[in-house]
């Protein structure tokens, strides 16, 4: 009998930590290879981790709930001699970002390696007393550098070094409240040094509530409190402004109608309004390249690829997985990248990347039944479109001989706030008036 070390995976380069969430497993149980074991979130992704080899699951190291640094052993797996050989090799001569850059789900990410080898128990055993910064060629000064995007961005926009922090993360990786606590601590005050919430970056500017008889206390999940901390950070970075528009898509329906039997036969794909919606957003976009930008500090950076994030609300949060080089795509191409991702984030089989180097995100809350709304700005991008409920109304409508008539439409509201540090309202809604010309001139043609 041998047994095998899992540990926590690097679900992307900049990622050095990871809250495991769930045991799907418990001591004990059969495993086979490939099969689901535990669960875990990360500030880019939540994906269920495999066994990588068959056995038994020997020992539970860490318990649900705790964060701790990529490559920690958290099990051990019992099996037959030589049965992880073909599990322990290829993750010893490639990196999991490699395997997840190729296409394979975050869910083959679990590696097998000697516990006392790991570089997280290195870096630990390295940390000084007194705090100072490491070198930046060691492990500790690598995820110190790699801190999250969005630290990157914020210390960037605030002429801030973080590798000249001292962080509080794993192995003193610069975290948002250590950035929102060095920005406080200088000359000017800043409304991050008020009260912080769990997450770091929701701010209270009273008495902090307290639970009264029969109230019930849970604590937010590890996504629930990312996105709370990007919502509030993004309202902070941007200067939101949004502008709403009607859209008529009576003609899509027609089209999407009498298409859909033969578009479903020959690509497999449920045909649904949002590849419509995608394909009128990107070529308005290839007219209004600032649409497709970020902000650094005082320069636009005007993205090459048009990467359309799809906003996905699931029963534990929210995700955004991205579809690349969307402009490349016909509506059949967007259909299948759409329909892929959104189960796969359903069933948690998304990888870091898919979720990352979004330029533009479209957020669909009229699927609930919502008529309109004001989505906040997935940062760093600096807009954002809602889509509200598609639906029936009554219209007022010119005929051919100028008369006035009440026609039966099928409209839709939809809104875009835009960052107006970069973008003026009339750039936006040039914008998304060019979106509306697309969706009700949409060719016949453009659907196969």
């Amino acid at each position: 009998m041998a047994r095998i070390d899992v540990t926590m995976p690097q679900m992307g380069e900049s990622i050095a930590e990871g809250t495991l969430s769930k045991w799907l497993k418990k001591v004990g149980d059969e495993v086979k290879r490939d099969e689901p074991i535990f669960e875990i979130s990360t500030d880019k992704v939540d994906a269920e981790i495999p066994s990588p080899t068959a056995g038994t699951l020997a020992e539970i190291l860490v318990p649900e709930g705790k964060t701790v640094a990529v490559q920690t052993l958290v099990a051990r797996i019992e099996t037959e001699k030589g049965a992880m050989v073909a599990a322990a090799a290829p993750a010893a001569t490639a990196p999991v970002a490699a395997a997840a850059s190729a296409g394979v789900a975050a869910s083959t990410a679990a590696v097998a390696t000697p516990a006392a080898s790991t570089p997280a128990s290195t870096a630990a055993a390295q940390r000084n007393g007194n705090g100072s910064a490491p070198p930046s060629d060691s492990f500790e000064g690598r995820l110190r550098s790699k801190s999250s995007p969005l630290v990157r961005k914020m210390a960037a926009e605030h002429g801030v070094d973080i590798t000249g922090l001292n962080g509080s993360g794993v192995a003193g990786r610069v975290t948002k409240r250590d950035l929102l606590d060095h920005l406080a601590s200088g000359p000017v005050p800043t409304a991050a040094a008020s009260m912080h919430a769990p997450g770091g970056a929701a701010e209270f500017h009273g008495p902090v509530p307290e639970p009264w008889t029969g109230d019930r206390v849970e604590p937010m999940s590890k996504m629930r409190a990312l996105i709370s901390d990007h919502m509030v950070a993004s309202r902070r970075t941007s200067a939101h402004v949004t502008s709403f528009m009607e859209m008529d898509f009576t003609r899509i329906a027609k089209i999407r109608a009498s298409k859909r039997r033969e578009f479903e036969t020959a690509t497999g794909e449920k045909l649904s309004y949002m590849p419509f919606i995608i394909k009128a957003t990107v070529d308005a976009i290839k007219q209004y390249p600032i649409m497709n930008s970020s902000v650094a500090g005082t320069n636009v950076i005007y993205r090459r690829p048009v990467n359309i994030g799809i906003a996905v609300a699931l029963d534990w949060g929210l995700l955004v997985p991205v579809i690349r080089n969307a402009d490349d795509l016909s509506l059949t191409g967007l259909t299948r990248a759409l329909n892929d991702l959104a189960n796969r984030a359903r069933s948690k089989k998304l990888s870091p990347q898919e979720v990352q180097d979004g330029t533009f995100t479209i957020t669909n809350p009229g699927v609930f039944g919502s008529l309109m709304g004001t989505p906040i700005i997935n940062q760093p991008q600096v807009a954002i479109m809602g889509v509200g409920a598609i639906e029936k109304r009554p219209k007022v409508i010119s005929g051919a001989d100028g008369e006035d008539t009440i026609a039966i439409r099928t409209c839709a509201y939809f809104s875009i706030s835009f960052d107006h540090r970069v973008i003026d309202g009339a750039v936006a809604d040039q914008f998304l008036a060019q979106v509306k010309r697309n969706i009700e001139s949409f060719p016949e043609n453009g659907v196969i």
